[in-house]
């Protein structure tokens, strides 16, 4: 019986081994162009997504999508731990987030209205009181610093946990916690609706 344990335990082991040593990350190391093509593939909607709901423009998004493949293509060697690739891949975007702002200080971002919401089955006049809130949000959420307005799409947004998300943002999980409730109470600050409601 032990014996028997102990080949189990061997073969989940190899099977371990044997899905590190194809995992994406491995196969990029390793110069794979097909893995290149499954990266953007797997991940590229999601990148312009995050792009998109941090306040860039269509095309700035498309163009920072792109320059974030590159950038993990090129410096895919210093990614350590292959299970921690869809975190590395948001940092790289965050980085290339944060240059281009900070290059456009001053700047708003743009509305984040062309984002449709499902409207479930709520009636004309709930929805539209639904798509004034949404809106009022949206356009506080444009307006936070690019840091808390990070942590936001991150978390609330690319639905990260707080792990993934400070991983993503490259803090610690207490900084970025803190982060998020910072950008939380500014958002209730501005988004209260005509009748002393918070949203």
């Amino acid at each position: 019986m032990h014996l028997n344990k102990c080949k189990s335990d061997h073969g989940r082991r190899d099977s371990h081994l044997e899905t590190r040593k194809d995992s994406l990350a491995a196969r990029l190391r390793a110069g794979d162009c097909q893995a290149a093509d499954e990266l953007v593939d797997r991940y590229y909607e999601q990148i312009y997504l995050f792009m998109r709901r941090l306040g860039c423009g269509r095309g700035v998004s498309e163009d920072l999508t792109q320059e974030c493949f590159l950038s993990a293509w090129q410096h895919i060697g210093q990614l350590k731990d292959d299970t921690a690739l869809n975190s590395w891949l948001y940092r790289i975007a965050g980085n290339a987030s944060r240059m281009y702002w900070r290059r456009r200080k001053g700047k708003t971002a743009v509305s984040l209205e062309d984002f449709e919401v499902s409207d479930g089955n709520q009636d004309n006049c709930d929805k539209v009181e639904y798509a004034e809130r949404l809106g009022r949000l949206h356009k506080a959420v444009t307006k936070l610093s690019i840091k808390f307005r990070q942590a936001i799409v991150l978390h609330y947004m690319q639905n990260l946990s707080i792990g993934e998300a400070a991983e993503a943002a490259g803090v610690r999980e207490g900084t970025f916690k803190s982060r998020l409730n910072r950008a939380i109470k500014t958002l209730r600050k501005q988004v209260i609706s005509n009748d002393g409601e918070v949203l």
